[in-house]
């Protein structure tokens, strides 16, 4: 395969992103350009996550845009920073391009990541770009996240009595939600700041799995209903092309990227009934002491509900 001229070079693109990351937040103490950035995490501890992406398994590049990418590189992380409720304060991105990579693609790359990025007001700090001789594009973001007053918000928190209070609407992401969407960056703020959730987690492997999650790490268990899990329309339209049901889609899919929150019933019904956002909130249910997870179907018959969204290394 013969290489498409890449204008300037590694360092000229390097070059052009620092240009692009002028004017940054003055939490980064030193930006790109440097061999480590350094940044004043203010008070409180610091969060750090980080996610790679694979052309092929998180995105087909014949389906979506490079700005596109680029954006859930930098969403899936600000997600998980969430999900803690904590506020980031930085990402740095580590990017591996096919040597058939021009300029262009890679410029359009970090326009997508600095698009959401901004979005809250985060800095790309930093990062790696190289190219190698595979077909794929790889992407790697770590996003960090300092504490605002509370602790973090942990998996291990939900108790018995809780109710189980999700975001937005679930199932059918592939239909294009999984490269656009927004994460809940203010919506967890608000709720961490106002109503004193126990246990937190954003929805990226699947509801089913996700709140199985939940469940291993508090050592509970979970009934919800199925007549109340927020189906979205892409679930249903789904749900028309493959013939499963949309409830299945809003169980399993996964890539919503929502919050599942448990919190104290009363804290749990004020939230509801406050909704101190746009973002949709429903109780779907209640966490329990049986250390299993069950779902009561519109028939009112319970069944066992077993992790159903996608697993890495899971095998056949």
């Amino acid at each position: 395969m013969t290489p498409i001229e890449f204008k300037g070079g590694e360092f000229a693109f390097i070059d052009w992103i620092r240009r692009q990351a002028a004017g940054a937040a003055e939490r980064l103490l030193v930006g790109p350009g440097d061999d480590a950035c350094v940044i004043d995490p203010g008070s409180g501890g610091v969060s750090v996550t980080t996610d790679m992406l694979l052309e092929g398994t998180h995105f087909d590049l014949a389906k979506v845009t490079p700005r596109e990418v680029g954006w859930k590189a930098i969403g899936v992380g600000l997600s998980d920073i969430a999900a803690m409720g904590t506020e980031p304060i930085a990402c740095v991105a580590a990017v591996g391009l096919p040597e058939s990579s021009d300029r262009a693609f890679a410029e359009a790359l970090y326009e997508g990541m600095r698009d959401l990025a901004d979005r809250f007001d985060v800095p790309i700090a930093g990062g790696d770009v190289t190219s190698w001789t595979a077909p794929h594009v790889v992407i790697c973001v770590t996003a960090l996240g300092r504490s605002t007053g509370a602790e973090p918000v942990l998996r291990s928190g939900a108790r018995p009595g809780d109710v189980i209070v999700v975001t937005g609407s679930l199932g059918g992401s592939l239909l294009g939600r999984h490269v656009r969407f927004i994460p809940r960056v203010n919506e967890a703020l608000v709720i961490c700041r106002e109503y004193a959730p126990h246990a937190m987690i954003d929805l990226s492997d699947g509801l089913s799995s996700d709140l199985a999650h939940v469940a291993v790490e508090s050592k509970v268990g979970a009934l919800i209903e199925e007549k109340l899990v927020p189906i979205s329309p892409d679930a249903e339209e789904a749900s028309g092309t493959d013939g499963r049901p949309s409830i299945a889609h809003a169980l399993d899919d996964g890539e919503d990227f929502e919050l599942l929150v448990t919190l104290d019933e009363a804290d749990a019904l004020r939230l509801v009934k406050d909704c101190p956002f746009d973002a949709r909130l429903t109780a779907i249910g209640n966490v329990t002491d049986t250390g299993e997870i069950f779902i009561r179907d519109n028939d009112g018959n319970v069944r066992q509900l077993e992790p159903g969204g996608y697993e890495h290394l899971r095998g056949t």
